[in-house]
């Protein structure tokens, strides 16, 4: 039984990932992908790497996650488990990084500035 190690990130999330052959079973957080991914589109996307290379039910998938929500933690995953499936078979490069997966999604949240209300939002200007 081999393991196999990935950490994955998206906007504030970090995840690390192991892979070990099974039976295709997602333990997050030691809670099933159902109980912790209420959302179906959290658990669609937490598959779609191992679905763009046909190996869905091939690897059991556990996963540590802290930071950010729900998607943003769903997607960390995805880039773990991503990053995994390169180290297990380097051949499956090319077609994880046409989908997208293989790139770390570098968008963040922009930070407040001083002298507005938010990143970008002003106070309401009033000319009298």
């Amino acid at each position: 039984m081999q393991k196999t190690y990935a950490t994955g990130r998206r906007k504030t999330a970090v995840a690390r990932v192991w892979l070990t052959t099974g039976e295709g079973k997602f333990t997050i957080n030691d809670r099933s992908d159902e109980d912790y991914f209420s959302r179906p589109t959290a658990r669609m996307v937490i598959r779609q790497a191992f679905e763009e290379v046909a190996l869905l039910g091939q690897y059991d998938v556990h996963a540590t996650v802290h930071g950010g929500g729900i998607a943003s933690q769903a997607g960390a995953i995805r880039h773990g488990i991503t990053r995994a499936l390169m180290k297990v078979d380097g051949e499956l490069r090319p077609k994880l990084k046409a989908a997208g997966y293989v790139t770390r999604d570098p968008r963040k949240k922009e930070r407040k500035k001083y002298g507005q209300k938010a990143a970008r939002a002003r106070f309401q200007f009033s000319k009298r």
